[in-house]
């Protein structure tokens, strides 16, 4: 009879090793989707920002190197897709990264616990999990020399002598994301998407 006992014992701890384990996946699923979700605006926003200043490349810097955006909403994206996931974002843990790179470190904590057992304490108990987001930019771009100015005399003969001269077109601007030349052109002037010029992932792939 005690053995039986013991080997319900055992298998009630199992039990809770499991449900803690299956917590702690959750959790970690959860941060995974909240860091994604933070970089991943903030991605969006760095290109309609970068829209915005199209015309003025002397401008394009900070959103080129990925560091023109707003941590506020995407942190509310974290907090929102950390909810379809069971799980609440920590106060003040949604914060951006400051080691070099550009993203979104999260910690998130599941709502629900490993559950009432035979294990004192653990009816209360929630997973937690950390998880980090980063945000590459794939493109460069050579800000065009202003052409060289040829000083020449006038010839006072020549049609159109004494009149303005027409202005010339507007530089045609390149970048080069991913080994694919994007043209900017100055009539209409677009980017790729979002993809095309960031890469967001989480920070250990492919490292």
């Amino acid at each position: 009879m005690s053995a039986v006992a013991g080997l319900l014992f055992l298998a009630f701890v199992y039990f809770v090793v499991g449900q803690a384990a299956v917590n702690r996946s959750d959790a970690q699923t959860a941060a995974d989707a909240a860091a994604l979700a933070a970089a991943q605006d903030a991605r969006d926003q760095l290109r309609q920002g970068w829209l915005d200043v199209i015309r003025e490349p002397e401008r394009w810097g900070r959103f080129l190197r990925g560091r023109e955006f707003d941590d506020f909403p995407a942190c509310q994206k974290a907090v929102s897709f950390a909810a379809s996931n069971g799980a609440d974002v920590l106060d003040g843990a949604c914060v951006r990264l400051t080691s070099g790179q550009e993203g979104f470190e999260v910690t998130v904590q599941t709502r629900a616990s490993v559950g009432r057992s035979i294990v004192p304490g653990t009816e209360s108990r929630r997973a937690t999990a950390v998880s980090r987001a980063v945000i590459e930019p794939k493109c460069t771009f050579v800000m065009p020399e202003d052409p060289a100015l040829e000083e020449l005399e006038p010839d006072p003969d020549a049609p159109g002598a004494g009149e303005e001269p027409a202005p010339e077109d507007e530089t045609i601007l390149e970048l080069t994301c991913g080994g694919d030349v994007w043209v900017v052109e100055p009539d209409d002037p677009m980017l790729p998407s979002a993809p095309d010029l960031f890469t967001v992932r989480l920070a250990g792939d492919d490292e």
